[in-house]
C-alpha cells in the first residue's frame, strides 16, 4: 500500500500494567505462562449479535512491540520499577500465542473474541490495546450492520469523520463501516490505507460560494459531467434547488453525452421530499437519476422513511454510525482464565455477585454448528481446548444457566470459530485484504437466521457450553462459594 502506519504504540497502556508487570518480575511470576481472554457481554443497541473487528489494528500493535530508550527513561523517572524490569522491557521480545475470531464474523456474547497465551508480563501489557482496538472496531462495525440491513439493499456511505472522537477513530470506523456493508467513505485517507472506496460530492458551501445556486450547479457539472451528483437544499428544494438541477442536467451534462448521477437532500422532512423531487425527475425525463438523502440518519430513521413511501437510492450516514450514539460503548473486557504450573494448566475463575461478570475459566476453542440442509448457524459451543465436537454424532446443547433447557442436533456441521494469529511470538495468520472481510462478513450474516437479525426483541442465540466446561466452571464455583 502507498499509506503505512508508522505509530508504535506500546506506551499506549494503562499504567496499573506496568505496576503489576514490575510485581510479576519481582515476584518471580514474569515468565509464568498464562492465559487470557478477550470477551464481550451484551450486545449494543439490543441487538442480537455484534460483528468483530479491530483484529488488524491488534496484530499492527503486536508486530511494532517494543520499547525505546525514551520509554525506559520515561518509566525509570517514575521511580517505581526496579531496573531489572526496565532491562526486561529494554530487551523485550514478543513471544505469545493468540487465536482471535476473524474479521468481519458475527459473534455474540461470552465467547472469545482472542485469546492470548503466553509469559505473564507480555500478556498483560497487551490488555490496553487489544480492547481498544476490538472494543471500538466491533462497535462501529456492529452499528454499521444494523444501518446497511435496515437500508434494504440500497447503498450506504459512511460521512462520520468530523463527527468522529479523533483521527484513528475517523479512519478506523471507516474501515469498520466498510466491512460491515458500507459501500465507501467520505474519508480519504481510508482509500490508500485500505482500499475502501473514497466518495463525495459537494457541501452547502460549494453553492453558497456562486452568485446563485444555478451558477454553483453549473460550474459543478462543467467539472464532473460524468459523475454529476447536485446538493439541493441549501436554499429551497423544491421551489430552487431540484428546477435548477433539471436545468443544469438539460443544458450541461446530456450536451456532452452522459446521464446525471444524482440529487442529494441534506434537510427536511426527507420522505415528502424526495417523493416531490422523483417526480419532477420522472418527469422531466430523468428516471435513472438517483436521490440520495443524508442529515443525522440511522438504522430507525431510514427504516421508517423506507415504509413511508420515501424515493431515496442511497445514504449518507455520518454522527449516529461513526460514534455509535445510541449506544456507544461496546463494553469488551480481558479477563485471566488459566495459567501453567509444571506443565499442566490450572483454570481461574472472577467470581461476582454480579452473574453476568462470573468468568469461564481455562484454556478454551469455540465452535458454531450450522444446519447441514439450509447452512444456517444454529447455535455456538465453548468447549475446553483439548475437546472436539464430533459432526457425525448427535450433539446436546443446553442453556448454561436453565439447564433444563436442552437440544439434540443432528446432521449438522461444526466450525472452530477461532484462528491461530501468532505462534511463539511469530505471525503465521495470512492477513486478508479489507474487501476479502467484507465478503466474508456479507457471507456469515448469510448464514444467521432473520429472527435473530431483528433490531427489537431478537431471536435469541444460544452460546452453549460443553458438558465439560460447565462441569468445570460448577466446581470451581463451589471450591470459592462453599463455606
Amino acid at each position: 500500500m502507498a499509506y503505512q502506519f508508522t505509530h508504535n504504540y506500546t506506551m499506549l497502556c494503562d499504567f496499573y500494567e506496568f505496576t503489576m508487570s514490575n510485581g510479576y518480575f519481582q515476584n518471580g511470576l514474569g515468565e509464568r505462562t498464562v492465559y487470557f481472554d478477550m470477551f464481550f457481554r451484551k450486545v449494543p443497541d439490543g441487538g442480537g449479535f455484534a460483528i468483530a473487528c479491530g483484529l488488524h489494528s491488534v496484530i499492527d500493535y503486536m508486530e511494532k512491540l517494543r520499547f525505546s530508550e525514551d520509554d525506559i527513561a520515561y518509566l525509570r523517572g517514575k521511580g517505581c520499577f526496579s531496573e531489572g524490569f526496565l532491562d526486561y522491557l529494554a530487551n523485550f521480545k514478543f513471544s505469545c500465542d493468540v487465536w482471535a475470531v476473524p474479521e468481519g464474523t458475527p459473534v455474540f456474547p461470552g465467547e472469545p473474541l482472542l485469546t492470548v497465551r503466553g509469559p505473564a508480563i507480555q500478556a498483560q501489557l497487551l490488555e490496553t490495546m487489544v480492547l481498544l482496538s476490538i472494543n471500538h472496531q466491533s462497535l462501529i462495525a456492529t452499528k454499521a450492520s444494523r444501518i446497511v440491513r435496515a437500508a434494504g439493499g440500497r447503498p450506504v456511505m459512511e460521512f462520520g469523520s468530523r463527527r468522529a472522537q479523533g483521527a484513528g477513530a475517523a479512519i478506523e470506523g471507516s474501515r469498520a463501516s466498510y466491512i460491515a456493508g458500507c459501500v465507501g467513505s467520505a474519508c480519504a485517507l481510508t482509500e490508500p490505507l485500505y482500499g475502501v472506496p473514497a466518495l463525495g460530492t459537494m457541501a452547502h458551501a460549494w453553492v453558497q460560494m456562486f452568485d446563485s445556486e444555478l451558477e454553483a450547479f453549473r460550474a459543478y457539472a462543467r467539472e464532473y459531467p460524468e459523475s454529476c451528483t447536485l446538493l439541493v437544499d441549501t436554499y429551497n428544494v423544491l421551489k430552487s434547488g431540484v428546477p435548477n438541477a433539471i436545468r443544469v442536467f438539460n443544458e450541461e451534462i446530456l450536451p456532452r453525452g452522459f446521464r446525471p448521477a444524482g440529487i442529494r437532500i441534506d434537510s427536511g422532512d426527507i420522505t415528502y421530499l424526495s417523493k416531490k423531487a422523483r417526480r419532477m425527475l420522472d418527469e422531466a425525463g430523468f428516471a435513472d437519476c438517483k436521490i440520495c438523502a443524508s442529515n443525522s440518519l440511522d438504522e430507525y430513521i431510514i427504516r421508517d422513511t423506507i415504509v413511508q413511501g420515501a424515493a431515496i437510492d442511497s445514504f449518507g450516514v455520518g454522527e449516529r454510525m461513526i460514534t455509535s450514539k445510541s449506544d456507544p460503548v461496546f463494553g469488551g473486557v480481558y479477563k485471566l482464565v488459566a495459567v501453567e504450573k509444571d506443565g499442566e494448566i490450572i483454570p481461574k475463575i472472577k467470581i461476582s455477585e454480579n452473574v453476568q461478570k462470573i468468568t469461564l475459566p481455562h484454556f478454551k476453542k469455540v465452535y458454531r454448528l450450522y444446519e447441514r440442509e439450509s447452512d444456517k448457524a444454529i447455535a455456538d459451543v465453548i468447549c475446553c481446548a483439548d475437546e472436539t465436537i464430533e459432526e457425525g454424532e448427535p450433539y446436546l446443547l443446553f442453556d448454561p444457566e436453565h439447564t433444563w433447557k436442552h437440544k439434540r442436533v443432528k446432521d449438522f456441521k461444526a466450525e472452530p470459530l477461532l484462528r491461530r494469529i501468532y505462534e511463539g511470538g511469530k505471525l503465521v495468520y495470512d492477513r486478508p485484504e479489507t474487501a476479502e472481510v467484507r465478503a466474508h462478513c456479507a457471507r456469515e450474516l448469510e448464514r444467521l437466521w432473520d429472527e435473530v437479525k431483528r433490531f427489537e426483541n431478537p431471536h435469541r442465540y444460544y452460546v452453549d457450553l460443553s458438558q465439560k466446561l460447565w462441569d468445570l466452571r460448577a466446581k470451581l464455583l463451589a471450591d470459592y462459594t462453599v463455606d
